[in-house]
């Protein structure tokens, strides 16, 4: 609950970074686990099909996926991170929905990517995985005009 509260103030280049650090392991081992249960992501996913969703009923689900497929991993850690982290996230990505003049073809758009990135886990392709979230993250975050460097290795 700190880290939530702390994430109010936290700078948008700060969370995309530590976004693409935590989503890229959460991804990974995913991928790696035979074991792996992607039942709540796809669930999620069928969800974000409904038509008619408002922005912000997208993007809250948008962010559950997120955080689904961080429980999923089994790194209580990292899902903790993840919830902490998921009132800043949601708050960024909805101001920044408010720049796209196009919100129909965003949501095609990300609903493919979302599907895309499942489908990599479920395949065992972590490299895939991980290459797929990564441009998930940041080309959202491009398109809403919420460009940081998020590249950099300071």
């Amino acid at each position: 609950m700190r880290l939530q509260v702390a994430a109010q103030g936290f700078p948008l280049a700060d969370v995309v970074r530590t976004r693409l650090v935590l989503e890229d392991a959460v991804v990974a081992s995913l991928a790696s686990d035979r074991g792996r249960d992607t039942s709540d992501a796809h669930r999620i996913l069928d969800a974000m099909d409904a038509d008619g969703l408002a922005a912000a009923e997208f993007l809250a689900l948008d962010a559950q996926l997120h955080l689904a497929l961080a429980e999923s991993s089994g790194n209580s850690v990292i899902a903790a991170m993840m919830a902490g982290l998921r009132t800043a996230i949601e708050s960024y990505v909805l101001t920044g929905s408010e720049q796209i003049d196009n919100w129909d073809a965003m949501t095609a758009r990300l609903r493919a990517e979302h599907r895309d990135i499942v489908t990599a886990i479920d395949a065992g392709d972590a490299d895939a995985a991980r290459r797929l979230v990564h441009s998930h993250i940041t080309g959202y975050y491009t398109a809403a005009g919420l460009t940081t460097n998020t590249d950099r290795n300071d």
